[in-house]
């Protein structure tokens, strides 16, 4: 949620036009986050976020935008976007696709207790379950293509020992067998800054930037490997085991996903060290940008690659 492209108010005036939503009383930039450039909207009518998608090709945006809507009518924590007076979710602004959903009030918990491992796993099954009935579909575009690319394009900036870790865990996820996962949309990013929390509750769940079709059992791991890590690294066993039980509430992992969770705690570990790592070193130019800092994941692949652990709280098949 950085912000790459600048949209004044006379821009957005115009644009909001097509909306009913009354006139425009105040816009204000979003300063955390990488990938879009974000802004809060209120307008005589309500309170929204604006999104510029930075990266995201138009033609993808109906399967971000429509799932969240999707979810939305569900009963999911989800902020609904808002339609124009055509119906469409999104249109151009200042050369961007862009749209608006409603804005949530909450905080995002930034260093959760049980308690909140609980909630947003109970949060991220219903999302699973919802998904199911979802139609569309889209690969996911930081999957293992995305992977070898990237590698190829960070390597330059890695020590040796660095070099060693990324080559050892690109070989072992090659290596693994093809095995058909439960699978849907997910939301493919679900960290602690996505999650916003009022009362005790999940009270939105927002940024669906990396949302694709993939594995349920993936989503959780990457959930998990933000939620549930300490410092070093290694995996917080009663946080995740909250977590896990709060997914379980609501959907039971299936035998292949607990023989495979290992090794997907391994992936999802490897997909953001990578990003990050991409982040870092090869930044796009932008007003106001925050990249995040690699070393985390980087310890969290090594504790998963050295030892990862089994799904906690699972009942055998």
């Amino acid at each position: 949620m950085s912000v790459y492209t600048t949209v004044s108010a006379g821009d957005l005036d115009a644009w909001l036009v097509r909306y009913p939503l009354g006139e425009l009383v105040d816009l204000e930039p979003i300063r955390a986050g990488i990938e879009n450039t974000n802004y809060f909207v209120t307008t005589g009518r309500g309170r929204y976020v604006l999104t510029l998608y930075e990266r995201l090709p138009a033609d993808e945006l109906p399967f971000y935008l429509n799932l969240m809507a999707h979810l939305a009518r569900a009963g999911v924590e989800v902020p609904a976007p808002a339609p124009d007076r055509s119906g469409a979710l999104f249109s151009m602004l200042c050369g961007k696709p862009a749209s608006l959903v409603d804005r949530v009030d909450g905080a995002p918990r930034l260093a959760p207790h049980e308690h909140d491992c609980t909630e947003i796993g109970a949060a991220l099954a219903r999302l699973h379950l919802a998904s199911r009935s979802y139609g569309a579909r889209l690969a996911n575009r930081r999957g293992p293509a995305w992977w070898r690319r990237a590698a190829r394009a960070v390597r330059p900036f890695l020590d040796a020992r660095q070099a060693r870790l990324l080559d050892g865990e690109l070989a072992y996820q090659a290596g693994l067998g093809r095995v058909t996962l439960p699978r849907a949309a997910i939301h493919g990013d679900l960290f602690r800054d996505n999650v916003l929390f009022a009362d005790g509750k999940v009270a939105g769940i927002i940024d669906f930037g990396f949302a694709a079709t993939d594995a349920f059992a993936y989503d959780l791991a990457i959930a998990v490997n933000d939620w549930c890590s300490r410092p070093d690294g290694d995996l917080d066993r009663s946080l995740a085991h909250a977590f896990v039980e709060g997914y379980r509430r609501h959907r039971e992992l299936t035998p292949a996903e607990r023989a495979q969770w290992p090794a997907l705690l391994r992936a999802a570990a490897l997909r953001f060290w990578l990003s990050r790592l991409h982040d870092l070193h090869l930044p796009r130019p932008g007003e106001l940008v925050h990249a995040h800092d690699p070393a985390g994941f980087e310890r969290i692949l090594v504790h998963r690659a050295d030892a990862a652990p089994d799904l906690p709280g699972a009942r055998a098949a």
